[in-house]
């Protein structure tokens, strides 16, 4: 038997081809309660993934500590810069 292709709206993300991603944008929920459980549902996979394990390591917080180092070096890379380029004298 084939297997009968799974809907547009219903793949993960990492199923969708190049040429589909636009489509399922259009399904996706923007609304401010779409995003909310959206961040929820991401929020609960990396801590049962990384956090909440039987024998669990230094992997995910980590990786939690670097993005948080990542973002805050964005967030004052403007500020940085332009320390970088004065003159003290």
């Amino acid at each position: 038997m084939a297997d009968k292709p799974v809907p547009i709206a219903q793949r993960r993300l990492m199923d969708v081809k190049l040429g589909e991603l636009p489509n399922w944008a259009a399904t996706r929920d923007f609304t401010p309660n779409g995003i909310l459980s959206a961040v929820r549902r991401g929020h609960d996979r990396f801590y049962n993934k990384y956090i909440n394990v039987k024998r669990g390591g230094i992997g995910g917080v980590a990786m939690l500590l670097t993005g948080y180092v990542v973002l805050s070096y964005i967030w004052e890379y403007d500020h940085i810069k332009h320390d970088r380029w004065r003159k003290y004298h």
